[in-house]
C-alpha cells in the first residue's frame, strides 16, 4: 500500500501561479500532516498566501542563494513546491535542492492545456523528465493500462480568471510593495508596466474580440490552403531558456522566409498570437514588415488569440517553437515542424524536414505513436483542472495533494506499475 501521510513532511513553497492555489494546496498538505511554509517575494506573493507559515524574503536577489540555504537547514524542508523551473529564485532553489537531496515539486501550465495542468518531479519543459524517455519506453509502461484513449473534461473557464488574478496581483506589488524594496520581476519589464499591461488588456477584450473574428472569419472563408504558425509569449520561460530564438521576430523572420522558399504559391501562412499575448511584443507590426521583405505580404495573415480548434481543422500543418498548443496539432495527425525543445519533440510523430521542405510536402506524424504518448501523459503528469477558476481548482485538489506526498514520481510510479487509479471521466464541478 502506498502511503500518502504527510508526517514528518516538510514543505516549502516559492512562487506559484497568480490566485489562491497554492494557499489551497498548502492548507490540504497541513491537514494530512505536514508542515508548510511559503517564501514571499512581494506584496502579490503575501496577499494570495495569507499569514500561516508566511517568510517574508526582503533582501535583493544577491542574497537569496544565502537565505535560502539558511530556511532549509532552519526549517528541516524535506520537499521544495514551486510553479515553473527557470527564474532565477527557482533555479538556485532547485540547484540548492537537488545538493541536499530534497524532493522539487514543480507545477506548470499543462502540456495538454486548457483542460488539464502539469505536475512532475525534478524540473519541467525542457528539464523535465519526458526529454530523456522514448515512445518505446512509454509503450511499454502503459502495456498493464487498460484505458481507452482519454477525451478533453469540461472547459474549467480559467480564461478570464487569469486575467483578473494577473490584474490583482500586479496591482498588490504596484500600490503596497513598499516592504518588499529589494524585489526585482523576473520578467524585463517593470511592474508598473506589468500592471499597465494588465489593465490594457482588460479594457480592450471587446475590441481584441471583434478584429480577431473579423480576422478568423477572412481566413476560414478564403477558400484558400493555409499553414498556420503557433505563437508563444516571447517573455515566457519555454521560449527563453528552450529555444534557439531571444526575440519573437527572429522565429517570425525564420517561419516567413520558410514559407516564401518552400510553400506552393497559392498556400497562406496563418499567424495565431498566444491567447494571453499583452501587445509588449509588435507582432502585427513585425509580421507585417517581414512578409514584405520576403515576398509574401498578401499571402500571411494574423489572428489576436482566440480558440485554436476551428483554425487547426481547415490547415495543412503548423510551425511553432515549443508551444503546448502544438499537442492539438498532432491529435488530429497533422504535420508539425518544431524548433526548441519540446516534450512532445519525438522523432515518431515531429517532422526533421528542413522548412522550406516542410511547406513544400510536409511529414505526416505516427498517429498511433502520438496517441500513445497522450496516453503516458495522462497516466502521470497531466492533471485535469486548472489554477485560476473555483471548479478548476476543486479538480485538481482532487488528486494533486495524494501525489505530492506519494514517494514515487509519476512516470516512475507508472513504469513501476505502482501508479494509483487516476480520474479522468464525467468529472464533477
Amino acid at each position: 500500500m502506498i502511503r500518502t501521510s504527510g508526517d514528518d513532511r516538510r514543505f516549502l513553497f516559492l512562487q506559484g501561479p497568480h490566485g489562491p492555489f497554492f494557499r489551497q494546496l498548502g492548507t490540504m498538505l497541513r491537514r494530512a500532516g505536514a508542515e508548510v511554509w511559503r517564501i514571499g517575494f512581494n506584496r502579490g506573493d503575501q496577499a494570495f498566501w495569507g499569514r500561516g507559515g508566511y517568510i517574508p524574503f526582503t533582501g535583493d536577489q544577491d542574497d537569496w542563494p544565502d537565505t535560502l540555504a539558511g530556511h532549509l537547514a532552519r526549517l528541516q524542508i524535506t520537499d521544495l513546491v514551486l510553479y515553473g523551473d527557470t527564474r532565477f529564485i527557482h533555479a538556485e532553489a532547485v540547484r540548492q535542492a537537488r545538493a541536499a537531496g530534497i524532493t522539487v515539486h514543480v507545477f506548470e501550465e499543462g502540456y495538454l492545456r486548457p483542460w488539464w495542468v502539469t505536475y512532475e518531479r525534478g524540473g519541467s519543459n525542457g528539464h523535465s523528465r519526458l526529454m530523456d524517455l522514448s515512445i518505446g519506453q512509454m509503450q511499454k509502461a502503459l502495456e498493464a493500462c487498460e484505458i481507452d484513449l482519454i477525451d478533453a473534461p469540461a472547459h474549467w473557464g480559467d480564461m478570464r480568471h487569469h486575467v483578473f488574478y494577473g490584474f490583482a496581483y500586479h496591482a498588490w506589488v504596484l500600490l503596497a510593495n513598499r516592504a518588499y524594496r529589494g524585489f526585482r520581476a523576473h520578467r524585463a519589464l517593470n511592474v508598473r508596466s506589468e500592471f499597465l499591461l494588465y489593465l490594457q488588456r482588460l479594457v480592450s477584450m471587446p475590441f481584441t474580440a471583434i478584429e480577431r473574428r473579423v480576422a478568423t472569419w477572412r481566413v476560414r472563408t478564403g477558400g484558400f490552403p493555409y499553414h498556420l504558425a503557433l505563437l508563444q509569449l516571447e517573455h515566457d520561460s519555454s521560449f527563453q531558456m528552450h529555444s534557439p530564438f531571444s526575440t519573437m521576430a527572429a522565429f517570425l523572420d525564420c517561419a516567413i522566409k520558410g514559407f516564401a522558399e518552400g510553400a506552393p504559391r497559392h498556400h497562406h501562412l496563418v499567424f495565431k498570437a498566444h491567447p494571453l499575448e499583452d501587445g509588449r511584443t509588435r507582432l502585427k507590426a513585425d509580421i507585417r514588415r517581414l512578409s514584405a521583405l520576403h515576398g509574401v505580404a498578401n499571402r500571411v495573415h494574423f489572428i489576436r488569440g482566440g480558440k485554436l480548434a476551428g483554425l487547426l481543422n481547415h490547415a495543412r500543418s503548423a510551425v511553432t517553437v515549443n508551444s503546448t498548443a502544438a499537442q492539438q496539432v498532432l491529435w488530429r495527425g497533422m504535420p508539425l515542424k518544431v524548433f526548441g525543445d519540446a516534450v512532445y519533440d519525438k522523432p515518431e510523430f515531429v517532422s526533421t524536414q528542413p522548412l522550406p521542405e516542410f511547406f513544400a510536402a510536409p511529414t505526416r506524424p505516427d498517429l498511433r505513436a502520438y496517441r500513445d504518448y497522450r496516453r503516458f501523459l495522462l497516466e502521470t503528469s497531466q492533471l485535469p483542472g486548472g489554477f485560476y477558476s473555483a471548479a478548476g481548482r476543486r479538480q485538481l485538489l482532487r488528486q494533486v495533494v495524494d501525489l505530492l506526498l506519494s514517494p514515487d514520481d509519476p512516470y516512475t510510479a507508472l513504469i513501476t506499475g505502482q501508479a494509483a487509479p487516476r480520474q479522468h471521466l464525467r468529472l464533477v464541478r
